[in-house]
Formats: structure tokens, C-alpha cells, sequence
């Protein structure tokens, strides 16, 4: 992608290089006194949703990845990525902070990970970190849910007391995951700014909800995931797409997203087996708009005239698809978020935005 976005109408939105101010001194408070750090990224973007300006401070620190939304990632994808990490000698694991299942996959790690320490220390902390809408806050709750279910005595806060270190506070929010030794997860220091490093990485962050649409422009973000789209190819595989069974779209609406699906339908109808049924049609419908202009198509993707050509074609085509009329007031923003959240709650397929390294290159590109 990097060669669409460094000119013409993807690259005229600015980003900030470290994604403005951070208050980085609780960050630093918390990670002095934590024995692991559990890094949350976004699974559709493994490095792009990881925090640059965070890297530095965990160098030396025993340090788990967590790819968080696998369930909306290219499993093949994913296991690439998994293999990259492993020979960076990178600890990741993909989760969905969600399923009970998959979080004490990771408290597993996490012990096995502190197994080193537990013979001789009698508390240890682990802190968990993370750029905006990686699933941070889910991961805790969930950690928490479990912890309570194995400690019920506990507060909703329990204190964890921290031996008297320099410069670093002795109590520390937290609460208990294990006995014996000790094992706490620390409250989350605030907010960490995603560092923008390029157009392509804030574009990245932008698609996954990591930075908010206002920033940008829900229609910048909805051209970037077209020509996403577009030069993937990923259009022709949905020529043979109609024969979706019902029961997956039900199923899966159960599960948690910060994007509803509800936004999709008419006002007033709810999301019962009518309203699935309408989702549907209309993901088969979005799937056509974008397959038959693509079809059509006889210019090079690879130029970047004719790509903003062919997505203003399937701009107007989403337009019908998605039954918003032509006269509507910002009609190109609405066209834009339904189209976002198709492709946030995974009703457009799995997919990974991010390309995955050569394994030759340098240990450093893990972060």
C-alpha cells in the first residue's frame, strides 16, 4: 500500500510523529515496579498498533505481545505472524479478550513466563499497556472476572503493597490473579497516544478505531480500506459469497465489539432474525458494489488516478447498496461509517493490514 499512500488524496491527511503529548510519568511509575508487561496490540495490525515511544521502556522487561480481535484476523495470516514473533524471540499469543478460553491461555504464559521469579519473590506485579481500542480495558475485565472467580474475598480494587523502591509510589492500584506467590495486575496508567510513524500506519490505526474518525475523516478512512480492498484483489473472492448460511451471522452477532451492528439497520428495527436477514442482504450487496466496478475495471491499480477513479465508482455504487439517497446531507459520511462498521465487525472477512516482515530483517521491527 505504501506506494498508493505516499501521493494523491490518501496522503493529504497530516499525523502528528508520536501522536501528541503523553503524560508518560505513571507509565514510567508502574513499569519501574512491574515483574511483566502484557502489551495488548490489535491482531489486524500487529506493529502498526504498537506503541513506539513505549519500546525503550521495555527493554530488559520479561514482555508478552497479546494480538487481541484474532477472531476478526486472517487465521493464515495470524500464524505467520505468530512465527515472526517466535523468531524475534518475541513471546505474542492471538486472543479475544472476550472468551474466558483465550485469557487464561495468556495467565498460563504469564505464570510460565514468572516461573523464574515465583521461587524467590513474594509479590509480583504485571502491568498491562496498550494504544486506544486495542481491547486494553476487555483484557483487564476479563483478567479480573477470572481472578475474582479464584479469589472472591477480593475488593473490586484490591491494593497491592510494593516494597519501598526510589521515587516510586508504595501502593499501587491492582488486584490478585494468584497465591502463592502473589500475582497482581496493576491498574492501567491512563491512555498511551498511538505513535504515527507514517501516513500507512496512521491510516492502519485509523481503520481499526485506535484513532478516532474526527481525525481524519470517516471518508478518508473509507477510501484508504477501498484501495486496501482494491489492490488485494480481495473483491474476486466474493463472487461466489451468496451462499452464507444464516446461523454464522446470528451467532456471531453475539459477540463483543465497540461497533454495532444495530448502526446497520433501519431506525427502529431490532436485531432479531428479520433485522440478521438485513444484514446480510446488505453485505451481499456492499460485496456486489465493490466486485462488478472492479470487474469492470481496465486501468492499472498500481496508478494512482486510475485507483481514485475506480473508488469513486464503488463510492457511488456503496451509495445505492447501502440504500442512503443521493440528496441525503452528508451523504459520502454516511455512506462512509456503515461501510467502516461492516468492515469493523468483521462482515467484510478476516483481514490483516499490516505486511508481515522478512524474517531477516532486524529484531528491531517488532516494535
Amino acid at each position: 500500500m505504501k506506494k498508493i499512500v505516499k501521493k494523491g488524496l490518501l496522503a493529504e491527511m497530516g499525523f502528528i510523529k508520536g501522536g501528541g503529548t503523553i503524560n508518560w510519568f505513571p507509565v514510567r511509575d508502574r513499569l519501574k515496579v512491574s515483574d511483566l508487561v502484557i502489551e495488548v496490540r490489535d491482531a489486524r495490525i500487529p506493529l502498526s498498533s504498537a506503541n513506539e515511544d513505549l519500546q525503550p521502556m521495555l527493554a530488559g522487561k520479561r514482555h508478552v505481545i497479546a494480538l487481541n480481535k484474532k477472531d476478526l484476523a486472517n487465521p493464515n495470516i495470524m500464524q505467520k505472524w505468530i512465527r515472526y514473533f517466535n523468531s524475534c524471540k518475541q513471546d505474542c499469543l492471538s486472543i479475544n479478550a472476550h472468551g474466558k478460553g483465550s485469557v487464561m491461555k495468556l495467565l498460563a504464559l504469564v505464570e510460565f513466563k514468572l516461573k523464574e521469579l515465583i521461587s524467590r519473590e513474594p509479590t509480583l506485579l504485571v502491568m498491562v499497556v496498550g494504544v486506544p481500542n486495542v481491547g486494553k480495558s476487555a483484557l483487564i475485565n476479563s483478567i479480573h472476572q477470572i481472578a475474582s472467580s479464584h479469589f472472591p474475598v477480593q475488593q473490586k480494587m484490591k491494593r497491592a503493597t510494593v516494597g519501598p523502591l526510589p521515587d516510586v509510589t508504595q501502593d499501587i492500584a491492582g488486584f490478585k490473579i494468584a497465591h502463592k506467590p502473589s500475582i497482581y495486575v496493576l491498574d492501567t496508567p491512563g491512555v498511551l497516544v498511538p505513535s504515527i510513524t507514517d501516513i500507512e500506519t496512521g491510516l492502519n490505526l485509523a481503520l481499526a478505531g485506535s484513532v478516532k474518525d474526527s481525525v481524519v475523516g470517516e471518508e478518508r478512512i473509507a477510501q484508504y480500506l477501498l484501495a486496501v480492498l482494491n489492490t488485494q484483489g480481495t473483491p474476486f473472492h466474493w463472487k461466489h459469497l451468496d451462499d452464507r448460511r444464516m446461523e454464522g451471522l446470528l451467532v456471531e452477532s453475539d459477540e463483543k465489539h465497540e461497533y454495532n451492528l444495530k448502526d446497520l439497520l433501519p431506525k427502529r428495527k431490532p436485531l432479531d432474525r428479520s433485522g440478521v436477514r438485513y444484514i446480510e442482504d446488505l453485505v451481499t450487496e456492499v460485496q456486489r458494489a465493490l466486485f462488478v466496478p472492479l470487474t469492470d475495471f481496465n486501468g492499472s491499480l498500481e496508478n494512482e488516478t486510475d485507483l481514485e477513479i475506480l473508488i469513486e465508482q464503488q463510492f457511488e455504487a456503496l451509495q445505492k447498496a447501502l440504500k442512503i439517497p443521493h440528496k441525503a446531507s452528508e451523504a459520502r459520511t454516511m455512506v462512509s461509517k456503515k461501510f467502516l462498521t461492516l468492515f469493523r465487525t468483521g462482515r467484510l472477512g478476516q483481514f490483516i493490514l499490516d505486511d508481515v516482515p522478512d524474517v531477516s530483517d532486524s529484531v528491531d521491527s517488532v516494535s
